[in-house]
């Protein structure tokens, strides 16, 4: 099964960060804040105006972005969990910096 998100909706997959133990404590999975980073999966056509004109998304399938700790809904798809957010939502796309240094 596929989803494709409607209007100026993305579907993100969450980045789990990588288990580091700090002084020998070892966290449960339970304890462990769920991440505030993710990888686009899906995008929407765009935003619609009032005038009935479609704005592009600035986010892409494939983009590292970040978002807010409540932002958007968990859903569950053929066993994988993926979160449904507004582009509004996204606080930022993290981009490398070596790309980032090319695009001066």
């Amino acid at each position: 099964m596929t989803v494709r998100p409607l209007h100026d909706r993305l579907i993100v997959k969450r980045v789990e960060e990588k288990e580091t133990i700090k002084g020998g404590i070892i966290i449960p999975d339970s304890a462990k804040e769920k991440p505030q980073e993710g990888e686009v999966i899906a995008v929407g056509n765009g935003k619609k105006t009032e005038d009935g004109k479609i704005v592009p998304l600035d986010v892409k399938a494939g983009d590292r972005i970040l978002f807010g700790k409540y932002s958007g809904t968990e859903i569950k798809v053929d066993d994988n969990e993926y979160l449904i957010l507004r582009e509004e939502e996204v606080l930022g796309v993290i981009e490398h910096a070596k790309a980032a240094a090319g695009k001066k």
